[in-house]
């Protein structure tokens, strides 16, 4: 089930959406430059800047739930918690042939041989993971062309991919606390626990939670809710919550990760079942990363190295980062997608938010946000990627802004929400 206040603004979306030439305006605020915007298919793709997720990883401790709440031990997994597995880097490199294919076919890169360096800049974050998946999309992309991936010495100059981690944003624990639960339904996070009492009656399954065992105080379903304050940090959306959204991605690996039905979620969910606990993942991402205070501190630094690169950078820039990236960027530009099989903002494995900017013949600029992502049982089966078996590709409205929104105005709404940093990458 989803909140009211989150049932009343898709709602409002949808009718926003319906609005000729325009997202998230009245139709009586389309702006002079709305009307006048020129067809897309007359424009030239410029530049493209997206910001991905690493792929399928194993769980990041070996600890994934508190002891004694699952009664069997977890699937073994090939590669060292938290790393790209394998499959992880296959399924990126499949994605990364496509990009390259993509591009190519709309003029932003050459079809074949090495497109020249000064036209691509490939960055990741300092966990080893979305190193190697920015690797994989190269391999895909421009194999044996020699393209270096960028990424920052320490997990302490991370000041991009982990702005709160590493300190390097101002953020008030109290001021985020109350912009946090301002989010919550009437009668709080309680109520959000009986919103999603069924869920997480189907996790304490999945977990092997159920009859004695449950008076043992392993029941996600009998756990009071309430969201956590975090000194010097964002807030977190707190148990059961936090724990059903690592047990349900956990779940989803695993069956990307093309293990047996019997071994995904210890054979006690179907994939039907799978995809419904998947609503948790996204949960806490609308809690901790939706409310403006909060995705403005959290996104800023990111955003404002994405935006140079549409002002002015290479023909394509990928940011290879975390979910929890993608979730930030998309509550400070409040930004909604839905990939097929996944909850509305729900960030796969592999999956990018990204920009287009595109010109006309009179240097007119304007960008178009999108959301590329392959689908679940595409990464299970490895399967290749062409125009007749393509991953999601979805643009996505832009509040305040027209369909094909003028890069000028775009810059201005991205500079008016930046929060100054208190301290830059190193170089910067």
């Amino acid at each position: 089930m989803i909140p009211v206040l989150r049932s009343l603004t898709v709602v409002v979306m949808l009718a926003t959406w319906l609005l000729p030439g325009c997202a998230g305006m009245p139709a009586s605020s389309v702006s002079a430059s709305t009307e006048s915007a020129p067809a897309v298919d007359t424009l030239k793709l410029q530049r493209v800047v997206m910001l991905m997720r690493h792929g399928v990883r194993p769980p990041t401790k070996a600890q994934v739930v508190p002891a004694g709440m699952n009664d069997k031990p977890w699937p073994k997994w090939s590669v060292d918690y938290g790393q790209l597995t394998p499959r992880g880097y296959d399924a990126v490199k499949l994605l990364g042939h496509w990009d390259r294919s993509h591009w190519a076919a709309r003029g932003l890169l050459p079809m074949n041989g090495c497109p020249p360096a000064v036209d691509i800049e490939i960055a990741a974050s300092s966990k080893p993971r979305t190193q190697d998946t920015a690797r994989a999309l190269l391999e895909g992309m421009a194999p044996e062309c020699g393209l270096e991936v960028d990424f920052p010495a320490t997990p302490d100059d991370d000041v991009e991919f982990h702005p709160l981690e590493a300190g390097a944003m101002p953020i008030d624990a109290d001021e985020a606390l109350r912009a946090v639960q301002a989010l919550s339904p009437p009668g709080g996070m309680q109520a959000e626990r009986v919103a999603h009492a069924r869920g997480l009656a189907l996790l304490d399954q999945a977990l092997g939670c159920t009859g004695t065992r449950a008076q043992s105080g392993c029941s996600l379903a009998a756990m009071p809710a309430a969201i956590v304050r975090n000194e010097n940090d964002r807030p977190d959306v707190g148990d059961p919550f936090g724990i059903a959204s690592t047990v349900s991605q956990t779940f989803l690996l695993e069956y990307l990760e093309g293990m047996p039905m019997s071994d995904v979620a210890w054979g006690r969910l179907s994939r039907q079942q799978i995809e419904e606990l998947l609503e948790f993942h996204s949960l806490k991402f609308y809690y901790e990363g939706r409310a403006p205070y909060v995705a403005a501190r959290a996104a800023s630094p990111l955003a404002s190295r994405m935006l140079e690169a549409m002002l002015d950078g290479p023909k394509l820039t990928v940011l290879a980062g975390h979910d929890t990236n993608i979730a930030d960027l998309g509550g400070f530009l409040d930004l909604h997608w839905k990939v097929p099989s996944y909850p509305r903002d729900d960030p796969p494995p592999g999956g990018a938010l990204g920009f287009e900017v595109l010109a006309d013949a009179q240097g007119n600029r304007f960008v178009r946000a999108f959301y590329r992502s392959q689908t679940m049982d595409q990464v299970r089966e490895l399967q290749p990627l062409s125009a007749a078996n393509a991953p999601a590709y979805e643009y996505l409205p832009i509040p305040g802004c027209a369909s094909l929104c003028p890069l000028s105005e775009f810059e201005g709404m991205v500079r008016a929400k930046l929060v100054e940093p208190m301290r830059r990458k190193p170089g910067a």
